[in-house]
């Protein structure tokens, strides 16, 4: 969902609206759906502005069926794991307990359709650019652990566990040996 093909045709667009952050008339809000196999319809649907300085952009995904929140778990156990489907709404929490690593939603999170290596390529991102810019020798050496880590996982010689958390019930892992359960949501 990072690069956006206005020329889908049945993506739905409506363009120079103006964009809530920089006020310009330079937003792009757009809507598409999508059949994704042993889970069924969602609805694809977010916001890009135009605008080189502002580039502000928001994605979510919505499944067409009402779901209960959930929790799914997911363990990989070899390379082929890295290409089950991952949906993700911007109300979930996405773990990796054994990594001690998690991304928790905010104003700005976004939902996205992708693969469990595309998801932890999301977490590659974060922990390369804490090394990149970290003072600390060891939060350099703790990033660079992290990341061989991560490495193995990806290829398939070591099991990560991945654990959902969506109050939406808009997410899912599509593997026969995802395990879902009901999400005891906290009333605030």
């Amino acid at each position: 969902m990072d690069e956006i093909n206005y020329k889908d045709p049945k993506m739905e667009c409506v363009e120079n609206e103006k964009c809530p952050m920089c006020q310009k008339d330079t937003l792009t809000l757009y809507e598409t759906e999508q059949d994704v196999p042993h889970f069924g319809k969602i609805f694809i649907f977010g916001m890009q502005c135009k605008d080189a300085e502002c580039n502000y952009k928001q994605n979510d995904v919505e499944s067409e069926k009402a779901s209960d929140p959930c929790k799914i778990e997911f363990t990989t156990t070899n390379a082929k794991d890295m290409q089950v489907r991952v949906v993700k709404s911007s109300e979930a929490t996405i773990k990796i307990p054994t990594l001690r690593m998690s991304v928790e939603p905010g104003i700005a999170s976004d939902g996205y359709v992708s693969n469990v290596e595309g998801l932890l390529q999301r977490f590659k991102k974060i922990v390369e650019a804490e090394r990149d810019t970290a003072d600390e020798p060891e939060v350099k050496k703790k990033a660079k652990n992290l990341l061989k880590k991560l490495w193995k996982i990806e290829c398939g010689d070591e099991p990560v566990k991945i654990v959902i958390e969506d109050p939406s019930g808009n997410s899912a892992i599509i593997s026969e040996k995802a395990v879902i359960s009901k999400l005891k949501v906290s009333k605030k």
